[in-house]
């Protein structure tokens, strides 16, 4: 029990933090015209070729802040069940690149399906 408490308050902090910093700067930047894109929207827009034209910025940067909060508070709590410092931080690592991946595969299956990705000719 106490695990998935401190998942969820894990979560909602990380993504207090995403919203202040990251999101609400984004949209700052956007509406003054001036070229700030966070990393992910770059990872999405480059690997997966989201069409930016298709879809909502706003909704695009809340999913990502979504995204992003679950991924660290899954990380933090599976770390938090290693007793070993060495294995920690090896397993911090792989575990951060294959759920940071994975989820957003998952965010481009989501956009996929609702028609919103560039067509390569």
């Amino acid at each position: 029990m106490e695990e998935l408490i401190l998942f969820f308050m894990t979560f909602l902090f990380v993504l207090c933090l995403y919203e202040f910093f990251i999101v609400r700067k984004a949209i700052r930047k956007s509406k003054k015209k001036k070229e700030y894109e966070p990393i992910e929207v770059t990872y999405l827009t480059r690997k997966y070729h989201l069409d930016l034209k298709k879809i909502s910025y706003n909704q695009l940067l809340q999913i990502i802040a979504l995204t992003s909060s679950f991924d660290i508070a899954l990380v933090v709590s599976v770390l938090l069940l290693i007793k070993n410092f060495i294995l920690e931080i090896i397993v911090g690592i792989l575990l951060s690149l294959v759920i940071i991946v994975l989820s957003y595969h998952f965010v481009y299956l989501f956009y996929k399906k609702k028609g919103m990705i560039k067509h390569e000719s």
